[in-house]
């Protein structure tokens, strides 16, 4: 099972949703946090298309300016433009975040898909470094920053509930983890003892906070679902961009012949969000290149399955309990 996990995600099948069959998304609202560059990049190009409002977060305004630019005076222009407007978060801060939920709230009164793609790769933080808060940098950023995130923007996510059906489900919150926690995580995923301060390993570290995404994403549909909000948890794929900045030169000479375009990533992304394939009874998915779903039954860490289920389904509970500790951290900044 393990070797087909790998296989089937490094050599996916062709994706089934892409921009020349997504659906007109005109009146939609969304959100890719970390669009201007590489998956989120292109996701934002494709979403363009499709006449929706996009609202592309970055820490860099020029940067996200550029890349808004790129965008929208590339010809030709698609039929049905959207509007791409720049909203700066940046999730080392969790200041930063609770000001960017602020000012996005101020501007829509609904928020149809949020896709929280931003990140950063493993090799690019150094071992024992720290966010403004003091948490370790990986877990910090890819699960307390975007777990607040996520939760400042539930009333928006709602208000798009009431606009839709509550059993249609495509309000959607999209969470990224990677086939790095299939690999590098450590046994049930998460050692809540060493989340604070992380360790030497910065892939482990980076492991660890992709696992915790996922298991966030799987806690925010049990707790969402309710409202009509389905969450799932995507792989994009094996593709090139920013994120591998700093991998070992020998590591990266294998890689390179394995690494896709970022637009089939987005492919993945699109899927997660947009896809009518995936509905609510699909709450909590996770989603593998180049978009289809992967059955529990399939992951080959059934260590990290039971860990995330609940007791009351016999198993540990540590979604759950990832959740009260990521809370526990933002707390102050709700």
């Amino acid at each position: 099972m393990a070797f087909h996990s790998v296989f089937t995600q490094f050599f996916p099948s062709k994706p089934t949703l892409t921009e020349d069959n997504v659906p007109l998304q005109r009146g939609k609202v969304f959100m890719v946090t970390g669009g201007n560059s590489g998956v989120g990049y292109e996701l934002c190009k494709i979403l363009y298309g499709t006449g929706a409002t996009i609202y592309m977060n970055s820490r860099s305004e020029d940067r996200a300016t550029s890349a808004i630019k790129q965008i929208t005076e590339t010809k030709p222009q698609p039929t049905t433009p959207g509007t791409i407007k720049f909203l700066q978060l940046n999730l080392n801060d969790l200041e930063s975040v609770k000001a960017a939920a602020a000012s996005f709230s101020a501007q829509e009164s609904k928020l149809d898909v949020l896709w929280n793609n931003a990140g950063t790769g493993g090799y690019r933080v150094e071992p024992w470094t720290k966010t403004v808060q003091g948490l370790e940098s990986m877990v910090g950023m890819h699960c307390v920053a975007t777990s607040l995130f996520t939760q400042l923007l539930e009333a928006k996510l709602r208000a798009a509930v009431a606009t839709s059906s509550p059993t249609s489900g495509v309000v959607r919150v999209v969470w990224t983890s990677s086939i790095v926690s299939d690999q590098e995580a450590p046994p049930n995923g998460i050692e809540f003892e060493l989340l604070e301060a992380g360790t030497e390993n910065r892939v482990r570290n980076y492991a660890v906070s992709k696992v915790g995404s996922w298991m966030l994403g799987r806690e925010i549909a049990q707790r969402y679902g309710k409202h009509g909000i389905v969450s799932v948890t995507q792989n994009p794929g094996n593709v090139k961009t920013g994120s591998y900045e700093g991998t070992p030169a020998v590591t990266m000479f294998f890689l390179n012949r394995l690494l896709k375009d970022p637009k089939l990533g987005a492919y993945t992304e699109l899927y997660a969000g947009l896809s009518p394939e995936i509905t609510p009874e699909d709450n909590g998915a996770y989603i593998i290149p180049w978009g289809r779903i992967r059955p529990d039954s399939a992951c080959p860490r059934q260590d990290i399955i039971r860990a995330m289920n609940t007791e009351e389904a016999g198993g540990l509970g540590y979604g759950r309990k990832f959740w009260d500790w990521c809370e526990k951290q933002w707390q102050p900044f709700v």
